[in-house]
Order: structure tokens, then C-alpha cells, then sequence
């Protein structure tokens, strides 16, 4: 009989020890957001797109946590969506994005205004009907949204690094109009026009530009001596307003 008892609950733990050493390993050889860097334990590797990124510990509440994985990916979808439209725009000689305000359409701005917030409230509203159930934001109450059977734990990583990816690159094309009154392919062929003299470093931001890429050199490093400092503490969750 004990013996049976043993086999018993020896059964029963193996599974979540197994589980366990399994998350353990996939955090341990995945690659991370920069060589050597250590993930916070709340970035255990089971995301898509975990690179153990989290230097202000935002993540360290779950239910904040699952809101900002989702939030992440939903501004990049958008993003996506706009990088393209802008590469297009620009490509085919259309107005300039940051002028589209300023064109005459079939229905006035305060009329476009007006349609666009009832039909956005309602998507929205869905949307977060959809992440309160599953935990996952979709489309007019369908989540996860894949007509295409395409949701592959593959598919979402390589989602998520698009999406990163588009959001800098919205954020360097909203840089451009701003600095110097050009779109990306304007300024991508005045930058291949002349590299040496014609860059971010040598635009009216140039000092700006130079200490933001210093600060972002020199980030891992207060990284790892911030960690060094307050090694053997326990990580605490950061009481900022809006969390």
C-alpha cells in the first residue's frame, strides 16, 4: 500500500517538476536583448518575442503584464499597417502622411471625426470583451482572429518582432517629416546621395542624436550594476500612477 502511495504522488509531482526544468531550460538558452543579460523572473521565455527586456520592471504585476503584451501588439499591428501605407504613399507620388489632415475628401473633418470614433468605440469594445474572456484581443468578438489557421507559436514570434520593428520605424518616419520636412524615401535618397554629410548625426538634432545613442551604449552596463547593487533583493512591482 505505501508503496503504491509513493508510485502515486511520484506520478503526480513528475509532470510539474518536468514542466518546471523544462521552463527553465527554454529561459536559460534563449537568446536575450543583449549578450550576458539576465531575465527578471517575471520573463520566463514562455512569451513570444521574450528577449528578457524589462529594465523598469513594468511587467513584474501579471495582469499589467498580459495588458501591455497586449498592447504591444496591438500598436505594432497598426504600425505595420501605417509603415506600409506610407512607403506606398510615397512611392507612388501621393501626399505626404503628415498632410493627409489637410486634403478635401467627400465628407468635411468634423463629419469623419464623428464616424471615426463610433466605429472605433465599437471595435474597441469588442476587442476588450475579447481580451477580459481569453486573454487575447481579436476582431468584433472573434479572438484569437485566424480565418487562415496561420497562428503558429513561430508566426507570433515573427509577428511581434514586425511589429517592433514597424513602431521604430513609424517613430523615425514621424522623425523625418519633423527634422527635415521630407518622407522616408526622399530622405533615404538624399542619404545615399551624400552618406558622410547627410545623416541623423549631422540633421539640427545632431547633439540630441548623439547623446541618445551614448545613453543606449552605456544602458546594459547601469543595467548590470543596478542588478550587482541589488543582488539577493527581491524585485519589487514599481508604483507608477497609471499601473
Amino acid at each position: 500500500m505505501a508503496l503504491l502511495f509513493k508510485s502515486a504522488l511520484k506520478a503526480g509531482v513528475r509532470p510539474q517538476a518536468s514542466r518546471t526544468r523544462s521552463v527553465a531550460v527554454r529561459a536559460a538558452d534563449r537568446p536575450m536583448w543583449y549578450p550576458g543579460a539576465t531575465a527578471p523572473k517575471h520573463l520566463n521565455g514562455t512569451l513570444p518575442g521574450d528577449y528578457g527586456f524589462d529594465p523598469l520592471r513594468l511587467g513584474t504585476n501579471p495582469d499589467n503584464l498580459k495588458w501591455f503584451v497586449e498592447g504591444e501588439l496591438t500598436n505594432g499591428r497598426w504600425a505595420m499597417a501605417a509603415v506600409a501605407g506610407i512607403l506606398f504613399t510615397d512611392l507612388v507620388g501621393l501626399p505626404k502622411f503628415w498632410l493627409a489632415g489637410a486634403e478635401t475628401y467627400a465628407l468635411d473633418t468634423k463629419t469623419l471625426a464623428i464616424i471615426e470614433v463610433v466605429v472605433f468605440a465599437f471595435v474597441e469594445a469588442k476587442r476588450y470583451e475579447s481580451f477580459k474572456k481569453v486573454g487575447e484581443g481579436g476582431a468584433l468578438g472573434i479572438a484569437p482572429f485566424d480565418p487562415m489557421g496561420m497562428l503558429t507559436p513561430e508566426k507570433r514570434v515573427k509577428e511581434v518582432k514586425n511589429a517592433r520593428l514597424a513602431m521604430l520605424a513609424f517613430l523615425g518616419f514621424c522623425s523625418q517629416a519633423a527634422v527635415r520636412g521630407l518622407g522616408p524615401i526622399d530622405c533615404l535618397k538624399l542619404h545615399l546621395d551624400d552618406p558622410w554629410h547627410n545623416n541623423i548625426f549631422t540633421s539640427s538634432v545632431g547633439p540630441e542624436s548623439t547623446i541618445a545613442v551614448a545613453a543606449l551604449a552605456i544602458w546594459p552596463m547601469i543595467i548590470e550594476a543596478t542588478k550587482t547593487l541589488n543582488k539577493g533583493k527581491e524585485e519589487s512591482v514599481p508604483t507608477f500612477p497609471w499601473l
